[in-house]
């Protein structure tokens, strides 16, 4: 199993240190460690080089916050060029969609725009695949740029969109994944009924909690097995051959460097 989409620089450095054989242990072979920030991928960065076997790196700046400044994402650009080969990927990288009233009082959506078609462009000419935060309206608009810049391989983490929008990204031939929500909210399943198995990926987006079994429960790579268990029923398709395809999936989108 591959955790799609975690952010394990918000995890302490003890629990990372302490947890991450019994995680290896119960069948988890790596995981996606997105960025937030130029801060955040130099965290992410000192993972990689920490555990370079087990963390598929990617940087980026998260769009539910602050546009990077001018300086921070020239220099978040130059790293990502820098270090390519510690990198699987570009992200997590996106437009706003629940900060975007008070981000767009204060910031032109022209800016939110353009920065993540820097990251674009920048993720075809270095060719790496992009983590995208994506969801609701945000969805398409997300989809358009993608299109416009020729970009062939991105993740829709967490997708909440409309089933247009869904069929649409699906057509393109981008990849999308489920969170352990999947397991108790039927958004959630009937969005992965209409994902062909080549293309769905699971995440935690830990350390993000959730709801139902979950309640209460650090959120860690460990939850994959509920996800693979749930999709199974939901699916009709044996878990093995479930966990196998999704791994492939994973694999082949997010190459370990």
């Amino acid at each position: 199993m591959i955790d799609a989409h975690i952010h394990l620089d918000q995890y302490s450095e003890e629990l990372v240190e302490r947890y991450i054989h019994s995680w290896i242990e119960s069948g988890v072979q790596s995981v996606v460690a997105v960025s937030t920030s130029l801060k955040s991928s130099y965290k992410t960065l000192k993972l990689k080089q920490k555990y370079p076997t087990f963390i598929r790196a990617a940087i980026g700046h998260h769009p539910e916050g602050a546009p990077p400044l001018q300086g921070d994402l020239h220099e978040l650009l130059h790293l990502i060029k820098k270090e390519k080969h510690l990198l699987s990927a570009i992200g997590e990288i996106g437009l706003p969609t629940y900060s975007k009233k008070e981000l767009y009082e204060l910031y032109h959506e022209e800016v939110f725009i353009e920065t993540i078609e820097q990251f674009l462009q920048l993720a075809k000419t270095e060719e790496l695949p992009v983590v995208l935060h994506a969801v609701h309206e945000e969805s398409e608009k997300v989809l358009t740029l993608l299109k416009k810049n020729y970009i062939r391989k991105a993740h829709f983490h967490w997708l909440k969109s409309s089933q247009k929008t869904a069929n649409e990204i699906i057509c393109c031939g981008y990849y999308v994944s489920v969170t352990p929500e999947v397991c108790y909210r039927k958004r959630d399943q009937k969005l992965v009924q209409i994902i062909p198995l080549d293309q769905l990926l699971i995440e935690t987006d830990g350390p993000w909690q959730f709801n139902e079994r979950f309640m209460g429960r650090q959120t860690t790579p460990l939850f994959l097995e509920d996800i693979i268990t749930c999709l199974s029923n939901i699916l009709s398709t044996p878990r093995e051959e479930l966990g196998e395809n999704i791994l492939k999936n994973t694999e082949q989108l997010y190459v370990i460097k």
